[in-house]
C-alpha cells in the first residue's frame, strides 16, 4: 500500500512540476524525473491537450555503464594439460642423449608423456585491455608465470645430468641418460616469466558471461627455472637441478575462446623445447578461470 501511495505521490508531483513550466502551445517535448530506479516520463502531442497527454512510470531499469578505454583483471589463473610434438631424428642427436654402456639406445617411445599428469599451471599477475574499436577489438596484454610440468609414463627411466660420468671427454655436456633403475614418479619441470599479447574480439562488451570473444596474438617467456624431480625405491625423492640445454627463451602462439563465463586457452611454440639434440615442439591446452 506504501507502495502506491509512493507512486501517486510521484505522478502528482510530476503533474504540478509539469503545469508550472510554460511551454508554447504546440510543444512536443517530454518531462522526465528520475529518482532511483524509478523513471516517470509524461510526454503529449500538445501540452495544453490532457486527452494527447501520457505520463509513464518505470521501475528497475538501470543506465549501461559508460567503459573505460582501459580495464584490468587481476590474479588469473589457468589449468589445463602440457605436452610436445616430438619431431626428433634419434638418429642424429649427437651427443646430448648418451646410449650408457650395456643400455637399450633411447628412442621416441621413452620420451612419451602421461597425457593425464602433464599439467600446466600459468598464473597471470594482471592482464589488460585497450579499447581500439568501440570496445569490439581490444588490444589484451599482461605478465604472468608459466609453470609446466612433464611427466614421463612409468616405464620411461630418464635421468637428466650436467654432466657425463661415463664418458670423461664429455664431462662438462649436459646429457640425458636411460638410467640403471626405474622411477615411480620421472618429471620434467620448465617455468617461465611470460608476456602475452594478443588482439581481442568481443561481441558483447561490459558483459562478463555474454556473448563471444576471441584473443589471438603470441606470448615471449623467459626460462627461469627448470629440473628433474624423480622418486625411486633405491634413491628416494630427488630433484635434480640444471641448465639441460633447454631454451632459454620461448616464443609462442596463443589464443583464447570464451563463450559466456568459459574459457578455453591454448599456446603452441613453433621453437624446440630444446637448445640441440631433441627437436620438441610444446602445446597447451586449459581451462582460463578471469572475469574478461
Amino acid at each position: 500500500m506504501m507502495k502506491l501511495f509512493t507512486l501517486m505521490a510521484l505522478v502528482l508531483v510530476c503533474t504540478v512540476a509539469n503545469a508550472q513550466t510554460d511551454s508554447p502551445k504546440g510543444s512536443k517535448e517530454a518531462d522526465t524525473i528520475r529518482i532511483g530506479n524509478i523513471i516517470i516520463t509524461k510526454n503529449g502531442k500538445n501540452s495544453d491537450d490532457s486527452k494527447n497527454s501520457n505520463t509513464h512510470i518505470t521501475m528497475g531499469r538501470k543506465q549501461k555503464k559508460k567503459l573505460s578505454n582501459v580495464s584490468t583483471n587481476w590474479g588469473i589463473v589457468d589449468l589445463g594439460f602440457a605436452n610436445y610434438a616430438d619431431e626428433t631424428n634419434y638418429n642424429a642427436t649427437g651427443t646430448y642423449i648418451y646410449n650408457r654402456p650395456g643400455a637399450a639406445a633411447l628412442s621416441k617411445s621413452d620420451f612419451k608423456l602421461n597425457t593425464g599428469k602433464s599439467v600446466n599451471v600459468n598464473i597471470w599477475f594482471f592482464m589488460q585491455r585497450l579499447n581500439l574499436i568501440k570496445q569490439h577489438v581490444n588490444l589484451k596484454y599482461g605478465l604472468g608465470l608459466e609453470l609446466n610440468n612433464y611427466r614421463y609414463k612409468s616405464v620411461a627411466n630418464l635421468s637428466y645430468l650436467e654432466q657425463n660420468p661415463y664418458n670423461a671427454s664429455q664431462a662438462a655436456v649436459p646429457v640425458i641418460i636411460r638410467d640403471s633403475i626405474r622411477f615411480s614418479k620421472n618429471k620434467l619441470a620448465a617455468d617461465y616469466l611470460t608476456v602475452p599479447m594478443m588482439l581481442n574480439f568481443s561481441t558483447s562488451p561490459g558483459y562478463t558471461n555474454k556473448g563471444l570473444s576471441l584473443s589471438v596474438g603470441v606470448s615471449a617467456g623467459y626460462l627461469y627455472s627448470q629440473r628433474n624431480k624423480q622418486i625411486s625405491g633405491e634413491r628416494g625423492k630427488k630433484k635434480n637441478k640444471g641448465d639441460y640445454d633447454l631454451e632459454r627463451f620461448k616464443l609462442s602462439y596463443v589464443a583464447e575462446v570464451g563463450l559466456g563465463p568459459v574459457r578455453l586457452y591454448g599456446s603452441y611454440s613453433p621453437k624446440s623445447l630444446y637448445g640441440s639434440g631433441l627437436d620438441m615442439k610444446p602445446y597447451t591446452l586449459g581451462v582460463r578461470f578471469s572475469n574478461w
